[in-house]
């Protein structure tokens, strides 16, 4: 019994150490960014909640053995038996600013030209969206439309919040040195500071607070998610919706959510949109408060008066137990059902912003 005790400690050290260490697990608050953090709205206690009861999970006993049979059947489908089309992006096209577009780069990961400003959104581009790689899921595809060296100067990153799908460790450190600014909800900037961000360059924001940069005007809005990196920061930081607006476009870019009465309230006091980023997988009934299934998608999207829905959060992971290519299909269904204008570009291939003539192939069938 004393060994077994003694082996246990040296794991239970052994994976502190491990975390402490490991620079993928992101950085952690100042005490007085802490104090800071404590002023939020969203602030309960101890960490970031939303409006309404949230949770990841719904606990009870079914939902366990239901989940537990169905990860032990599997699901062949979860991932695509194919590569997947992607379009590659040369120099002319990253270098173009002069036509408002936005281009899926895979998952959440996007590359938004607006008002002149080259911005990416949530860049997770790495191979694995866990913090061990030879653990989890990999990408579909190994190949991009574009690798993170060869992106051009970058305006502005723009993080959702700081789960490993969004925020990734190798990327941030190939990109650091061609991003002028950072702007991110609470807490997420001890991440950047530890990757070697420089503090002067990242803005942190809460849920309400509007600003202008650079001829663009900027808005942190609520989502329905948490956050957390390691085993004991669990909604530590928090994790936001953006609207994103020039003079002649309006873009909201939905993050990570579960369905909640905080769309209608973004419709209200920033639509309408041009176009609408909205997350549309890796959700299961079981897990619905957190994220939306591809129905309750559509009507976000009509609840914040989106224009062009573009369905994103699919098509390079499987972090769920749904078919690779459900989301699509099950929103692209609903748009056509609720008469919803919905593009559905390949990984790569650029939505221009305000023309009619946006991509409708049903390519992952």
């Amino acid at each position: 019994m004393f060994i077994v005790l003694i082996v246990v400690l040296a794991l239970l050290i052994g994976i502190t150490l491990f975390i402490r260490l490991n620079p993928s697990f992101g950085g952690t608050a100042s005490a007085a960014n802490r104090t800071r953090y404590a002023q939020s709205p969203q602030w309960r206690g101890k960490k970031f909640a939303y409006t309404e009861p949230t949770s990841s999970f719904q606990p009870s006993s079914g939902n366990m053995v239901s989940l537990l049979r169905d990860y032990l059947r599997g699901n062949p489908r979860v991932r695509p038996d194919r590569t997947l089309p992607i379009v590659k992006l040369g120099r002319e096209a990253l270098e173009d600013r002069d036509h408002d577009r936005v281009v899926w780069l895979g998952h959440s990961a996007l590359l938004l030209h607006l008002g002149g400003k080259r911005l990416l959104l949530d860049p997770m581009l790495g191979l694995s969206s866990t913090p061990v790689p030879p653990f989890g899921g990999k990408r579909y595809n190994r190949q991009l439309p574009v690798e993170p060296e060869d992106l051009p100067e970058i305006d502005a990153v723009i993080l959702s919040h700081d789960h490993y799908d969004h925020l990734d460790y190798g990327t941030i450190r190939k990109l650091k040195d061609k991003v002028g600014r950072f702007f991110v909800p609470l807490g997420v900037g001890s991440h950047l500071e530890r990757w070697g961000v420089e503090p002067g360059r990242i803005s942190e924001h809460d849920w309400g607070e509007e600003f202008d940069w650079n001829g663009l005007r900027l808005a942190c809005t609520p989502a329905r998610h948490f956050s957390g990196r390691g085993l004991a920061n669990r909604d530590g930081t928090l994790w936001c919706s953006w609207v994103i607006a020039s003079p002649e476009r309006k873009v909201f870019f939905s993050g990570d959510s579960g369905y909640g009465t905080h769309f209608k309230q973004i419709g209200e006091k920033y639509g309408p949109f041009d176009l609408a980023l909205m997350e549309c997988g890796q959700y299961d009934p079981r897990w619905s408060d957190i994220h939306m299934l591809p129905e309750q998608t559509v009507q976000a999207h009509m609840d914040v008066q989106g224009g062009v829905l573009v369905p994103i959060h699919w098509g390079a992971f499987t972090l769920s137990l749904h078919d690779w290519n459900d989301p699509v299909r099950r929103a692209n269904a609903e748009a056509q059902r609720q008469g919803v204008p919905i593009a559905t570009p390949k990984i790569g291939e650029p939505v221009y912003i305000g023309d009619p003539d946006y991509p409708t192939e049903t390519w992952w069938d």
